[in-house]
């Protein structure tokens, strides 16, 4: 049969024309290469889905993966199975199968990067909320409203009431109460999900709809349907399949049709209910809805509020109180006026100033007519106590963003800079400090809320009614005109460009076409948004008519291109094209000396623009891409006055003397050649005291992430040669990954000591790893690394074994019996995923240094036994079975996963004394681990096997749950069985 074999490999290769056999069969190790680097590819992409997925199931949410993630990465392994069996194939192959073979891998390889392509994106996030009813929402103190709060609840809960209307003046407090019952909603057992939608004035179907899913986790689902009625369909479904659940619509102006959103009917039968905030009581009878009015506070309830918000070194002064007490008559009870005229008048102790005050708001209220117009004319007396005209511009600018939008804090000091609302300074770090200081006034005489968006951003959004008071304000100013987020399809009409117009804000509408008819009364025109746009296309006399244009922000257009009459845009000064994809050439930029920032990141520019070099007045470049070839030598050094440089996630490696000369550079975010060129880099900043406030440096190719403000990177590192890389000594942040060269970091990181600001490290996909510090590497007594780390991650490093070990050469177990006192003395938390060969977390000599640990994440680590390791005892030492305590005064979280060899948190002998303990988190195979170690209390002597934190939660599955062993002391039993909440994701 052997002979056969190759006579029937030759059959089959020469059926393809004969220069493709040949290609085949010439350039078979070509073929084998690529494949294995496409194999290679896939397997890290693979790991980076799995570690990213599961930190996003170790949170504490009830989060479960989406199902196409699941099937990605379960067909993945198939193919990376199959691979195998191809390698092996082609490895044991004859010479005269050559061709068969390439033809062979090459189409494995082909199949492999069409899973590459079909990657989930992470950047979506990989995991789902699973069925829970909801999140609570931020939400203010409640004074007062308890009889409107529990009539509110009490139609909730009664079964012939479906949709409730709560009405009421604006800022009245009609979204307070309800975020409040929204969260009393959450514990309320019977119900499946609690949505809530902030609808706004603007009224939009589409938006609505894509609200209602995104709060169900769903948008994806409703994404590919462009079609409104078959949306409002799918929707229906969707929310029908949620079962009982109440849908809070926020902020209602006008009729809203159910049928048309996709909202099903709420009635008694299907147990579902709508409620609605609106300032229009014939809303709420229009819609079918029981009404329920939202009045003012009493006198005593808004006197309490004021002065909960005033300060308490007013409240003590007899001098003021009688006046306070008229100013919160003025304040006519409305709760958003009391805290916004308190949070003005706080700090002042001046019963003159207190007189004036009360003077404003009286002779304000009695020059405007209405209801609404009085809420406007109390709001505005706050914005007249600004003084600073500054300040007001910066209050006003933020009016300029659509309705109930979150607002990045430093996104707004940007936009505050380039408008020059912020005088120039010797520093972009003092005009930013400048721009937060301002944002504190404006929150603290809340003008603005503080709040944090759903990525983790700090950010600020209006209250509608306070963006209401704004608007009031630049309508009668000529300069502005605002119409962002309206959903309008073409520019305002011409005669809405007054000839005195100075700021335009057209964010966020659906603005698409080629602007065919232009303005021609823009001599005056300084800022432009367009931002967030589908424009496509902008016609070359677009900017002839607008010579004064200092700001012009296309970002996350679909542009491909701008005119070249851009460049008779002699007096700009800011040119923002942020996340225009599409964007592939930009025109010759020399004529615009003015220019000061220039914001690329994430176009698809390959080649720096033309005549940058004569932008010698750049302060702010950000050209970080994938699409970037190269920045020409000798460019960089021209702009001497740069203070912001980045070229994240672009393929630009620098050399050091490029940026070396920028003298005034403040933020820095790029990837250097080689550990030379970093180590150069690092070693000049170091020597000339260079002033970098943040910094991203990268070695290797490496993405931008939320991180410190001082960090350093190093990623997929090729052809180390030993040489040591320097870190820099102010450091807060490290990660390495794919660096496969080094058994712990003393073996590649210099100067790791002296970083003693140094707080979060992340080690991953590192192959010889084998632990993380060797004290063999530090001489001194007196030396203490990690000593200010307070998170450390590491993941994927199949032989780490130790987070500390004495090194008697590497592969010995042998472990120091102690630690410098300061090592890991400031660590909150450690997170340990896919290492394979770590037996023992923490070992009992490591603890006292730990005392500030707050939380232990041990995941898919196949070899682990024992979180807390007992002190190791010689052979027929006595006192071996005497108890030992593991201190760990405030510990809160400890959470296990998929851990098949866990027998024990710690010895059988010992138990913890850890009050603050607040979870236990068991998640799938754990369950060798068949006991929970007994407490102590911190203070005292207390039975061990009768004592829990007083805080604490078991969260595992019921079947674990069941395995346990309590034969030590059933009663211990007793005491955790109340604090067991089952698993069932």
């Amino acid at each position: 049969m052997e002979p056969v074999e190759p006579v029937l490999g030759i059959a089959k290769c020469l059926g393809p024309p004969v220069c493709k056999y040949l290609k085949y069969h010439r350039k078979l190790n070509d073929y084998v290469r690529n494949f294995k680097r496409t194999r290679d590819e896939l397997k890290c992409k693979m790991k980076d889905i799995e570690l990213q997925l599961k930190a996003e199931l170790l949170r504490p949410l009830g989060k479960i993966p989406k199902q196409g993630v699941e099937n990605w990465l379960t067909d993945v392994k198939e193919m990376i199975r199959e691979a195998q069996v191809v390698e092996n194939k082609v490895s044991n192959g004859r010479y005269i199968c050559r061709a068969c073979n390439g033809q062979l891998v090459d189409e494995k390889t082909r199949e492999m990067k069409e899973f590459l392509d079909r990657a989930p994106n992470s950047s979506e996030g990989l995991a789902m909320d699973g069925p829970n009813a909801g999140l609570p929402l931020p939400t203010s103190e409640l004074v007062g409203e308890e009889a409107v709060r529990n009539e509110i609840w009490a139609c909730l809960m009664q079964r012939e009431v479906s949709k409730i209307g709560v009405w009421g003046m604006g800022g009245v407090g009609k979204t307070t109460i309800m975020k409040h019952i929204h969260n009393d909603l959450l514990k309320h057992q019977r119900l499946k999900r609690v949505i809530w939608v902030t609808i706004s004035k603007e009224f939009n179907v589409m938006k609505v709809q894509d609200d209602i899913a995104g709060a169900l986790k769903l948008r994806e689902d409703l994404a590919i349907e462009g079609d409104k009625l078959r949306r409002a369909a799918i929707l229906s479904e969707m929310l029908k399949k949620v079962g009982k659940h109440v849908l809070i619509l926020d902020d209602v102006w006008d009729k809203v049709s159910l049928e048309e959103v996709g909202i099903p009917e709420p009635s008694g039968s299907n147990g579902c209910k709508l409620v609605l905030t609106t300032r229009s009581e014939h809303i709420c009878k229009y819609m079918g809805c029981k009404v329920i009015k939202v009045k003012p506070l009493s006198e005593e309830e808004a006197l309490i509020l004021f002065l909960n918000k005033v300060g308490p070194s007013i409240v003590q002064s007899p001098n003021i109180m009688p006046t306070l007490k008229l100013v919160v008559k003025e304040c006519a009870g409305l709760p958003l006026t009391i805290v916004v005229v308190a949070g003005t008048m706080n700090g002042e102790d001046s019963p003159r100033i207190w007189k004036n005050a009360l003077k404003d708001l009286k002779e304000r209220i009695g020059k405007v007519e209405g209801v609404e117009d009085e809420v406007i004319g109390r709001l505005k007396f706050s914005f007249d106590h600004l003084k600073d005209g500054k300040v007001k511009d910066c209050f006003l600018y933020c009016a300029l963003y659509p309705e109930d939008f979150e607002i990045s804090k430093d996104e707004l000091i940007e936009c505050w800079i380039d408008e020059g609302f912020i005088d120039e300074m010797d520093t972009r770090q003092e005009m930013e400090d400048k721009g937060l200081a301002i944002l504190k006034k404006l929150e603290d005489n809340c003008l603005l809320e503080n709040i944090t968006n759903e990525l983790g951003i700090p950010s600020v959004k209006m209250h509608d009614a306070v963006r209401d008071m704004a608007l009031s304000i630049t309508r009668t100013n000529p300069q502005y005109m605002i119409q962002a987020g309206l959903q309008l399809r073409k520019l305002p009409k011409e005669e809405q460009w007054s000839p005195d117009i100075e700021k335009v804000s057209l964010m966020c509408n659906s603005i698409k076409f080629p602007i065919d008819v232009l303005p021609t009364k823009c001599q005056l025109l300084t800022t432009l948004l367009l931002q967030k746009n589908p424009l496509w296309e902008i016609p070359y006399s677009f900017f002839t008519n607008m010579p004064c244009l200092c700001v012009l922000n296309l970002s996350f257009t679909d542009i491909k291109s701008l005119p070249n009459s851009i460049s008779e845009l002699k007096n700009l000064t800011t040119l923002l094209l942020r996340g225009c994809v599409g964007l592939r050439d930009l025109p010759c930029l020399s004529m615009l000396q003015e220019l000061k920032k220039l914001d690329l990141f994430w176009t698809a520019v390959e080649e720096v623009p033309e005549g940058m070099d004569m932008l010698i007045k750049l302060r702010y470049i950000d050209l970080g891409g994938p699409n970037l070839k190269e920045i020409p030598a000798g460019l960089l050094p021209k702009l001497v006055h740069l203070q912001h440089l980045s070229f994240d996630f672009s393929n630009i490696s620098l050399k050091a003397e490029e940026v070396v000369p920028l003298e005034k550079l403040e933020c820095f975010n790029g990837s250097f050649k080689d550990i030379y060129e970093l180590n150069k880099f690092i070693s000049s900043m170091q020597q000339n005291k260079k002033n970098l406030i943040k910094y991203h440096l990268q070695l290797g190719i490496a993405d931008r992430y939320v991180g410190r403000d001082r960090r350093l990177t190093i990623e997929e590192v090729h052809n180390w040669e030993g040489d040591l890389i320097l870190l820099p000594i102010d450091i807060q942040e490290l990660r390495i990954s794919d660096f496969h060269y080094m058994r712990c970091l003393g073996d590649s990181i210099s100067c790791l000591t002296n970083a003693v600001d140094l707080a979060t490290c992340t080690i991953q996909f590192c192959k010889r790893i084998e632990c993380v510090v060797s004290l063999s590497s530090f001489t001194s007594s007196s030396i203490h690394p990690f000593q200010s780390l307070e998170v450390l991650f590491l993941g994927d490093l199949p032989k780490l074994s130790a987070l500390i070990i004495k090194d008697e050469g590497f592969g010995s177990t042998t472990t120091s019996t102690l630690a410098p006192s300061a090592t890991f003395s400031n660590l909150k938390e450690i997170t340990l995923t896919a290492c394979s060969s770590m037996k023992t977390l923490l070992p009992h000599w490591l603890l006292p240094n730990l005392q500030n640990l707050e939380e232990i994440t041990v995941s898919y680590c196949n070899e682990v036994v024992e979180i807390l390791g007992a002190q190791t005892s010689k052979v027929g030492e006595k006192g071996s079975d005497a108890l030992i305590k593991f201190h760990l005064p405030k510990l809160r979280e400890l959470k296990l996963c998929e851990l098949p060899k866990l027998k024990r948190i710690c010895s059988k002998t010992g138990v913890m004394v850890c009050d603050s303990l607040q979870l236990i988190d068991v998640m799938l195979d754990c369950y060798k681990l068949t006991r929970i170690p007994p407490f102590v209390p911190l203070v005292g002597n207390g039975q061990p096997f009768a004592y829990a934190p007083p805080s604490l939660t078991i969260r595992s599955s019921a079947q674990w749950w069941e395995w346990l062993e309590w034969d030590d002391n059933p009663n211990f039993k007793n005491v955790l069985q109340p604090l067991w909440k089952n698993r069932k994701h």
